[in-house]
């Protein structure tokens, strides 16, 4: 039972690779970017409403959260698209989401006691890791920009591949990408992680069983996408199971924290202000989302 069990996931496994390789995955990687920025951005909007919007700079994820939806809806079914407009908002939102972090530094730092009082300024300012997990829906689109289309002519080379050296694009085809992309994984757990242990301090680990759930799960990611850089058994077995996880603790998360809104004095008919002084409803899929950039990594071709 148990080794029939293994056959069919590694064959299920088998058939997205190929998907993959025959450059039938992009589109459907271009709509997983266009839904992930759009919770993300929802994330953000209600994070910086509590902030007042006390600065214009707190504007550009909400404008290029919409933005980048629709170049990976527009992706999915324009191949010029995909090369062109989804690259380039992603590449924004990447860059938005590095500025994003520089601000929330900052204004950690400019708390009482700033860096002397570090736990509690990190816990009770901006929370310093949300700009970068923002970033990781651009960084999903850059990838699907670069993975290859099955409507691409065999004779031309996909935008930034030249025929003399190579280019990432080259990279992820050829599968050179895969270890690049288990590290990207180890870093967006550090970073949901982080998020989730300090959000979930401020409720003082009220249902301890569930919240800490993403706490102990995200040094077992970490150490899966590092382990995977070096190990092909390790990316094509521990990291999967670890990110499936990772994924299925991020839905049920954010169900107890819908459930969490409803139980709030008024509920759903006061869905505006629950949601955004209720717990983040997107934040715990912004940690789900680490457990899919494994799933994606252990998918794709490797360097042998």
């Amino acid at each position: 039972m148990k080794g029939s069990i293994a056959g069919i996931l590694f064959k299920d496994l088998g058939a997205v690779d190929l998907h993959v390789r025959e450059g039938r995955f992009q589109r459907s990687l271009a709509f997983v970017t266009a839904m992930s920025s759009i919770l993300s951005g929802a994330e953000v909007m209600y994070e910086h409403y509590r902030g007042s919007y006390s600065q214009r700079v707190m504007y550009s994820p909400i404008i290029l959260s919409p933005l980048l939806m629709v170049a990976g809806i527009w992706a999915m079914f324009s191949r010029r698209a995909a090369r062109t407009l989804l690259p380039i908002s992603s590449a924004i939102t990447i860059v938005d989401g590095i500025v994003g972090f520089a601000f929330h530094v900052r204004g950690i730092k400019r708390k009482p006691g700033g860096w002397r009082n570090f736990v509690a300024n990190v816990i009770m300012g901006p929370p310093i890791f949300a700009p970068l997990l923002f970033a990781t829906s651009g960084f999903l689109g850059v990838i699907a920009s670069l993975l290859r289309r099955e409507d691409d002519p065999e004779h031309e080379l996909p935008h930034g591949v030249c025929s003399e050296g190579s280019s990432i694009g080259q990279e992820v085809r050829e599968g050179r990408f895969q270890q690049g992309l288990a590290i990207a994984t180890a870093v967006s757990a550090l970073f949901s992680g982080i998020e989730a242990l300090y959000s979930h301090y401020r409720n003082n680990f009220k249902y301890a069983g569930l919240q800490w759930s993403p706490i102990v799960l995200t040094p077992i990611l970490m150490v899966a996408g590092v382990g995977a850089v070096f190990s092909s058994k390790i990316a094509r077995t521990v990291l999967p199971l670890a990110s499936l996880v990772a994924v299925v603790d991020g839905g049920v998360g954010a169900f107890f924290h819908v459930r969490g809104v409803g139980r709030r004095p008024g509920g759903f008919k006061a869905p505006v202000y629950n949601v955004i002084y209720g717990p983040p409803v997107f934040a715990p899929l912004l940690f789900a989302s680490s457990g899919f950039l494994g799933l994606l990594a252990s998918l794709l071709r490797r360097r042998k």
